[in-house]
């Protein structure tokens, strides 16, 4: 909306708000102290559970403002849960969140749910979007994880996956370690890419988590440390309990909708779960075991690799390396799209198009964010390299194709890849591993042996379904102005080397017919 006219609603709303309330402010750094990366940034909330739940994610920023003095440039937040009744926010109606890009302020009224609230979280991303896109680095919605390769290497990914496609799975994965879940600063320094985690804690979604698939979250949970668990389920004992957790779901308890207990009912007449959907944990990241000793370091870490990562159940193969950067931006991160399921749509199976998974947090049109990435790779001596994963590639059944563990693989293969240490097969959407090297891997990282026919299953190109993806990716980006010409290029020049191979070897190409690299 107008700005001056959104400025004068949200101070007419807030004036008085804090009247008889305790007010706390808050000083925090984003990305780690003393760095190139640092924002200051002051937090002003009524909110217990707001100003809590910072101090678990941030780094503390008073130092920062003392030594920067009056030219720092910080970011502001000023929040109200406003009038309570029986501790929730009573004027809903009148519940507003305003982001001013100009003064570089979020404003929030009126509300307590986290993602409204939190501020230095995705409303700091939208202020930081713009910034970066101004002073030429990148703000990005991805996680930041050290792969350990050979002799002790260790090489560092980012990786953007939308919701409910294994980007937290995969940046806590046993025998890696984790700089950050959620949200990334890549900045150029001396020709090379570095990063950062903004955060320094995980404000995570607990539905499901147990201790078979998350025994690193698990473990955090279930051991001495600051936690902070919001809308699960409470016993009368002092024990939390939620959707997916091991072990019996408790006979009564309290939760969002007060007393609980089985086959409690809504108004509409629908079950309630135990817990929200919604449910969170917040912690530090240092009471997770895989922590990487470089979470703070103020240089931040060299970059070797881009993943991008959606729930795609019948086009990208399970693991892929794009030709280079721009190949890479355009045809992985611009061309992401993500299968909706039913808990999040009511629409299993809808394609779901976010390019670089980061379009419900673009403060900037899509056509400059995706400019920014090609000039930003052009800056670059030696561009990180741009993979794509697929966790959810399925068989004609219907059967999934990859095991939930098959993703510890895929990360050696891409580690190896950034070092050239093992070869390839050259398709025309990207650079697939070859057989043997992956025979070898499964070995090796999951003692377990991997067929020729796995292979030729997961591997094959789908010639008909990349054709039908070009065809809807270019389709939006038509309707969207000011897009880089560059764009339509790549993806045509993607489909003219699909025909081509269709002409050649029909619709279901097999690995093997593709030439090692």
């Amino acid at each position: 909306m107008d700005r001056e006219e959104g400025l004068r609603e949200i101070h007419s709303l807030l004036k008085g708000i804090m009247r008889g309330k305790e007010l706390f402010v808050l000083f925090f750094c984003l990305g780690p102290q003393r760095s190139v990366f640092s924002i200051p940034c002051v937090q002003l909330t009524d909110s217990a559970y707001v100003a809590h739940s910072e101090l678990l994610l941030y780094r503390p920023g008073y130092e920062e403002f003392r030594r920067l003095g009056r030219k720092a440039r910080f970011f502001k937040f000023v929040h109200s849960a406003g009038e309570l009744e029986g501790a929730v926010s009573k004027n809903i109606d009148k519940r507003r969140i305003y982001v001013d890009l100009e003064d570089e302020i979020v404003y929030s009224v009126n509300t307590q749910y986290g993602g409204n609230t939190i501020g230095l979280k995705k409303l700091a991303m939208r202020l930081a979007i713009k910034r970066a896109s101004d002073e030429g680095w990148l703000t990005e919605h991805m996680f930041v994880m050290g792969v350990h390769g050979p002799k002790g290497r260790v090489t560092y990914f980012l990786g953007a996956f939308p919701s409910l496609c294994g980007k937290t799975s995969t940046c806590t994965i046993r025998g890696e370690t984790i700089i950050g879940d959620d949200i990334a600063y890549i900045r150029e320094v001396g020709g090379i890419a570095r990063a950062v985690n903004v955060e320094k804690g995980v404000f995570g979604i607990i539905q499901g988590i147990n201790s078979k698939d998350d025994p690193i979250i698990w473990k955090a949970l279930h051991s001495p440390g600051e936690i902070i668990f919001s809308n699960v389920l409470v016993t009368p004992e002092g024990k939390v309990h939620w959707i997916g957790k091991d072990g019996e779901v408790p006979p009564r308890g309290r939760n969002h909708s007060g007393e609980w207990f089985p086959g409690k009912k809504d108004a509409e007449g629908n079950e309630i779960p135990p817990s929200h959907k919604n449910a969170r944990f917040t912690l530090d990241l240092k009471l997770l075991e895989n922590v990487d000793p470089r979470l703070d370091d103020p240089e931040g870490v060299e970059v070797g690799g881009i993943i991008y990562g959606g729930r795609d159940s019948d086009t990208w193969v399970p693991v892929e390396e794009a030709f280079d950067w721009t190949h890479g931006v355009i045809t992985k991160g611009a061309s992401l799209e993500s299968e909706a399921t039913a808990a999040v749509l009511g629409k299993e199976g809808v394609r779901e198009f976010n390019p670089m998974a980061n379009l419900d947090f673009l403060s900037i049109p899509l056509g400059k964010y995706i400019e920014n990435h090609l000039k930003f790779g052009a800056k670059l001596k030696k561009p990180p390299k741009i993979f794509s994963v697929n966790y959810f590639l399925k068989d004609e059944d219907g059967n999934f194709l990859n095991d939930k563990v098959d993703k510890a693989v895929w990360l050696k293969w891409m580690e190896l890849r950034v070092h050239n240490e093992v070869g390839a097969r050259k398709t025309p959407t990207g650079y697939i591993p070859k057989y043997e090297d992956l025979r070898r891997l499964f070995k090796e990282v999951l003692g377990k042996d991997y067929s020729e026919e796995d292979y030729v299953k997961q591997f094959t190109l789908r010639v008909p379904n990349h054709l039908a993806k070009i065809e809807r990716i270019i389709a939006i980006y038509r309707e969207i102005p000011d897009i880089p010409e560059l764009l339509f290029k790549v993806l045509e020049e993607q489909r003219e080397r699909l025909q081509q191979a269709r002409a050649k070897y029909g619709d279901y190409i097999p690995p093997m017919k593709f030439e090692e690299v």
